[in-house]
């Protein structure tokens, strides 16, 4: 059975969540491998409809073991809020596990987060404001605070003191906000230590020995290629490794035990927060996407920033994470378009360009190239199969997967779990 990396194509909020657990109870594991409670997965099973931040959407399948990576940051308050939540809606959580290598966000790294957002002013990044940034470069200054250390206090108390020195250094003198006590921190984080006890792994040795039995493993990104930290649009991107690689590090396998990467795309494309985005609609065709298609934030509630599918994004996000399969979601969207513009390339300076630009500032000045593609009225939400759907839909999907250069193996016709079109099955 197949180790499988579930990514974002575009800028996030695709449908991993959906994409992950529409696999079913075929899935043994899933991991989430980087970012933290930052993110959401909305995922509707029957009349159920589930927000999900920081958990795996694997959590919802029955059986399976959903664990939290050493490549995630975790706030233990949102976690078990997030967990006793589900658990009142009659889910089981008993094999919720947690890397004992995760670091942990914090309360002090939410103060600075937003404190960092209102310094910057104009040139402010868009975060969430939930100290995933700042927890990160904790991580890289190497003054982190991980699951481990709730288990030794001694050690605990040292590593928040020496965080503090400099927090408290810099909430004061830069920001004018209060401090944090030392001793007050500590016994914060050490009161979740025996609530997590029972989680704690090294997920590193279980997934692998999971492998090893030949059982299936779905790694389940956050956030998405397009806000990778290495290969994003930065500075307009989140702190941790977004790409099928990031499954890697943040989880403690190797790159050949990885048989599928699977990239999720909306049939459009949207974006959260600051940053380029070539093919943005200011207009009422943009007001009707984020309408029809719900497009507000599953932690923040903010409204997403609509536009048409960017192939160029399509095709470097194929190639930045090698990808086998697309799943293509929310099509139902579009129904009702008399014509959908389609991005193939842009236009920077006066060039075509066909290829992701290297260089931020020709991103922030690339105008897009349209293709138009003739739509469909008929309603699309009860069909099953490919060849249910109308013959301009057909045309659609099958021009995406020309121009994106990558299988496209399901389709969303609707919110729904059942609401899918599959052309291939991912555990071929």
């Amino acid at each position: 059975m197949p180790a499988i990396v579930i990514v974002g194509a575009q800028w996030g909020d695709e449908g991993k969540g959906k994409a992950s657990d529409q696999l079913g109870t075929e899935v043994d594991y899933v991991v989430k491998f980087n970012g933290g409670n930052n993110a959401g997965h909305t995922v509707i099973v029957g009349e159920e409809k589930f927000a999900l931040h920081l958990l795996p959407a694997g959590i919802l399948t029955p059986g399976c073991t959903a664990v939290i990576g050493n490549g995630v940051v975790v706030d233990l308050e949102v976690l078990f809020q997030e967990k006793e939540a589900l658990e009142a809606r009659g889910v089981d959580t008993s094999l919720l596990r947690i890397s004992s290598n995760a670091h942990i966000i914090p309360s002090y790294n939410k103060r600075i987060d937003g404190a960092n957002e209102r310094l910057l002013g104009k040139r402010k990044i868009g975060t969430t404001g939930r100290g995933i940034g700042p927890t990160y470069a904790d991580k890289m200054n190497r003054i982190g605070i991980r699951v481990q250390d709730l288990f030794d206090p001694s050690i605990l108390r040292q590593k928040v003191e020496g965080a503090l020195h400099q927090k408290n250094n810099q909430l004061a003198s830069l920001h004018s906000e209060e401090t944090f006590d030392v001793d007050v921190v500590t016994n914060e984080l050490l009161s979740y230590a025996e609530r997590v006890r029972p989680m704690l792994i090294n997920s590193s040795a279980e997934l692998n020995k999971a492998l090893d039995r030949g059982l299936t493993v779905v790694f389940e990104a956050g956030q998405a290629v397009m806000l990778d930290i290495d290969h994003g649009t930065y500075p307009y991107v989140t702190s941790s490794s977004t790409t099928a690689a990031g499954a890697c590090t943040g989880s403690g396998v190797g790159p050949l035990r990885l048989d599928r990467v699977v990239g999720v795309a909306k049939a459009y494309i949207t974006r959260v927060g600051e940053g380029p985005f070539p093919t943005e609609l200011l207009d009422d065709a943009g007001d009707r996407l984020r309408e029809v298609g719900g497009e507000y934030g599953t932690t923040t509630g903010r409204p997403r920033r609509c536009g048409w599918y960017d192939a160029v994004v399509a095709r470097y996000a194929a190639r930045i994470n090698s990808l086998t399969d697309v799943v293509v979601t929310k099509l139902d969207v579009l129904t009702g378009l008399e014509e959908i513009p389609v991005c193939v390339a842009y236009e920077i300076d006066g060039e075509r360009v066909e290829d992701m630009p290297e260089n931020q500032s020709d991103m922030h000045h690339a105008a897009p190239i349209y293709e138009y593609l003739p739509g469909w009225s008929e309603d699309i939400s009860m069909c099953r199969s490919f060849e249910e759907l109308p013959a301009n839909a057909q045309a659609y999907v099958l021009r995406l997967e020309e121009l994106s250069g990558c299988r496209i193996s399901s389709i969303g016709v609707g919110p729904e779990r059942a609401q899918t079109i599959v052309r291939h099955t991912l555990l071929d």
